[in-house]
């Protein structure tokens, strides 16, 4: 149907092609959160169920980029590991629901902020599933990223919603669809990798849509296609940055969000954030930078924690991580090899 885009990322004698994947990580991100306002702006009139359902219909309009030529869409189904297929099945809808719950619910930047935790998260699940060893540095990211959490949440003085719950499931969410695409690293085709979630969202999401359906409004619709598509559009960008600079270096631009959830905040529903809210932030934004330093020094082959992993640029990102550092002639030296 047509053939994907080489994920060999540009190496560091060509500053303007590693410009160039910079600031489309820069977009992408932007456009991601411009979809994220688009579901926020349905107001909760639609169950967040149904549309991470509408949204995985149009985000499906990716798949054909995914596929190498002469491949059908029966890629999307082979795997080298049937049971990690599954989970990344499973783990993208619990994602996209807690994202679309979280925005539903809370501001874009106290949402953005809780899904943040999601390098910290895929620290602890790295420990235990990969055996990963951590050392000082990655631990004091986790510290400053609970801490953060207690910050912004301050449980006992304010009262907790599902909001919250959804942004920590969606944090969780695409913590484990990372671990899963680090632990396949570049043996799962790309197909494969981006296409499990959304297959899983449209079975699992419309699944649990069956009952209380709500046919959208014309201005339901737009909006729905607007989250849908603009994410396409920013998974699209995601790819194209991904040939052109460094995985970390595409992964850092995600703190960008941040920015753009408070402005879009200020400016289309007219909230700001509070004090608490920005400290924690910035002890969160702290405990994932430092994780993405840690990684861009040791870990050639994994790629950053990128936030999103219901999103399918996740694995673009890990599978062109994980292809540089399988290509000796031209290696990444932003990216020692040894772990």
């Amino acid at each position: 149907m047509g053939t994907g885009p080489d994920t060999a990322p540009a190496t560091p004698a060509d500053p303007a092609r590693t410009t160039q994947g910079v600031l489309l990580g820069f977009g992408s991100f932007g456009l991601f959160s411009l979809s994220d306002a688009s579901v926020k702006l349905i107001a909760g009139a639609i169950a967040p169920m149904q549309s991470a359902f509408i949204g995985a219909l149009f985000g499906c309009l990716l798949l054909p980029f995914m596929l190498r030529k002469g491949e059908g869409l029966m890629a999307v189904f082979r795997t080298v590991s049937r049971p990690l297929w599954l989970v990344r099945f499973v783990a993208y809808p619990v994602g996209v629901i807690g994202s679309v719950t979280a925005f539903t619910h809370l501001s874009m930047a106290e949402a953005m902020v809780l899904m943040f935790l999601e390098p910290t998260f895929v620290t602890l699940l790295s420990i235990v599933f990969l055996k990963e060893r951590v050392g000082a540095r990655r631990w004091l990211a986790i510290a400053l990223g609970f801490a953060g959490v207690l910050i912004v949440l301050r449980p006992g003085f304010r009262e907790l919603s599902i909001g919250h719950l959804g942004a920590i499931c969606a944090a969780l969410g695409g913590a484990v669809s990372i671990v899963v695409f680090r632990a396949l690293g570049d043996r799962e085709g790309k197909a494969s990798l981006v296409g499990a979630g959304p297959v899983g969202a449209i079975v699992v999401c419309g699944a649990l849509s069956l009952q209380g359906f709500v046919w959208p409004s014309a201005h339901q619709w737009l909006l729905l296609a607007g989250y849908g598509l603009l994410a396409t559009l920013a998974n699209v960008l995601a790819s194209r940055a991904s040939t052109l600079a460094a995985a970390t270096l595409v992964g850092a631009t995600q703190y960008s969000q941040m920015i753009w959830a408070i402005a879009l905040d200020w400016a289309l529903f007219g909230t700001r954030p509070d004090a608490p809210m920005l400290l924690g932030a910035v002890f969160i934004l702290a405990s994932g930078l430092l994780t993405v330093l840690h990684e861009r020094r040791h870990a050639p082959h994994w790629p950053p924690a990128a936030l999103g992993g219901h999103r399918p640029a996740t694995a673009l990102l890990t599978k062109a991580a994980a292809a540089a550092a399988r290509r000796p002639s031209a290696p990444d030296t932003n990216l020692p090899s040894k772990i």
